[in-house]
């Protein structure tokens, strides 16, 4: 090789390293500003095709599918998230998950030392944690109303939980289970500490805080909407989904919104619930109460899990990105239940039930053609003796009968 050849080699190779080292800095810099990219086809195996690691590992990447009966009728693709194949029941299992990572990330748990983790929860959330609970190394105790389904504190203590059941009062109660859940925790550290003499022990009582803590929000936006992005193929033309905490609804629109900015996002709200008036009016109101001075029940429904009469962090971070909202009866939630067993086989929980009503509303409002997705986010066996009863139904004047002849119609007008 002449010395002409080695210094066209040499500027040669110069230039590559130039090129590559650009583009890598171009990379790394997008990346730290955009969106988390979304997961390649091959990024993910699908249920069933690998092993995995314990109860944590079966957590999440659930199926999405077709609800035919209700797409048939609209001339829409309404999609379904399967969220209660988790194996807690629920898509919770993300949230706990996530939310006792976070803790043992920042030393606040460790597992096997006696440490307890609480919280206040209508029963999802603290099933799922009593199941993280018991795979991880920890104790749970979980605060609960009293008025909820049975089989929840049920499952709760087959678990392992204890469970502590009080009064439904508002959240400026100091008993409020939120609250207590909160206070509990505190008391554990405190009785820790003395014992230990004021040393650090490791021992700990950890408050969850479903509500506020933003490990919730990270779940959703972290595994829930890029696997929502991956099986679309990023073809959303409507989200539509209810709120408690805020965490999934926040999640889904923080990350989804950037990568199709098209996709309107709808909140589907219980009644007794005052998230329909603060997307639609900005005022945190519902018919039967005042802001911030409710002294009965959390929200005046048989649905349980979704609606809330206050703004918690979690809502709050995606809250610009609704576009609209639907109110949901009871009537319209038992009775789509009803229907969605009859027409698909599917035995779908409350707010499930709520999430589907709004999509077929938001379906005729977008006209055929259009592809929407809500959360099917649990099933109806923890709901037998409240929202699948028809003893309890009646008692409460909540119509559940569906005759043959009615139709999607006659449920959602």
């Amino acid at each position: 090789m002449d010395r002409r050849d080695i210094t066209v080699a040499l500027a040669s190779g110069t230039v590559l390293s130039l090129i590559s080292t650009s583009i890598l800095y171009f990379y790394l810099t997008r990346q730290r500003s955009a969106p988390p990219a979304p997961l390649s086809p091959s990024s993910r195996a699908g249920r069933g095709q690998c092993i995995v690691e314990g109860v944590d590992g079966l957590i999440g990447n659930t199926p999405l599918m077709k609800i035919k009966s209700l797409s048939e009728a609209t001339g829409c693709t309404i999609l379904g998230k399967a969220e209660f194949l988790n194996p807690g029941g629920s898509a919770k299992d993300r949230v706990a998950l996530n939310m006792v990572r976070s803790a043992e990330a920042s030393g606040r748990l460790q597992a096997h030392t006696g440490s307890t983790i609480f919280e206040g929860t209508v029963g999802s959330t603290g099933i799922s944690i009593a199941t993280i609970a018991r795979a991880r190394g920890y104790e749970a105790w979980i605060v609960m109303p009293d008025d909820q389904a049975k089989e929840k504190y049920q499952l709760l203590e087959k678990l392992g939980a204890h469970v502590e059941k009080v009064r439904p009062v508002s959240i400026i109660d100091k008993n409020q289970f939120v609250n207590l859940a909160k206070r509990r925790a505190q008391e554990m550290n405190a009785a820790t500490s003395k014992e230990s003499n004021g040393s650090s022990p490791n021992k700990a009582g950890y408050f969850a805080d479903q509500f506020e803590n933003e490990a919730n929000f990270d779940a959703h936006y972290t595994t829930t909407a890029p696997e929502l992005y991956e099986q679309t193929q990023g073809k959303i033309d409507a989200l539509v989904l209810g709120a408690g905490t805020g965490g999934t609804l926040s999640g889904l629109a923080c990350y989804l919104k950037p990568l199709i900015p098209q996709m309107r996002l709808f909140l589907a709200d219980p009644l007794g619930s005052g998230l329909y008036n603060k997307v639609k009016y900005n005022t945190m109101y519902s018919p039967t109460e005042k802001e911030g001075t409710r002294k009965r029940h959390q929200v005046d429904t048989v649905v349980e899990g979704i609606g809330i009469n206050r703004l918690t962090r979690n809502f709050d971070l995606g809250r610009e990105h609704v576009d609209d909202a639907y109110r949901v009866t009871d009537d319209e939630a038992v009775r789509m239940s009803r229907f969605l067993v009859r027409e698909d086989g599917l035995f779908l929980g409350s707010s499930s039930a709520v999430n589907c009503v709004a999509a077929v509303r938001v379906a005729k409002q977008l006209g055929p053609g259009h592809v929407i997705v809500t959360l099917l986010n649990d099933s109806g066996q923890r709901h037998l003796t409240k929202f699948w009863s028809d003893d309890y139904l009646e008692e409460h004047g909540i119509r559940h009968d569906l005759a043959p002849e009615e139709t999607l119609d006659d449920i959602v007008r």
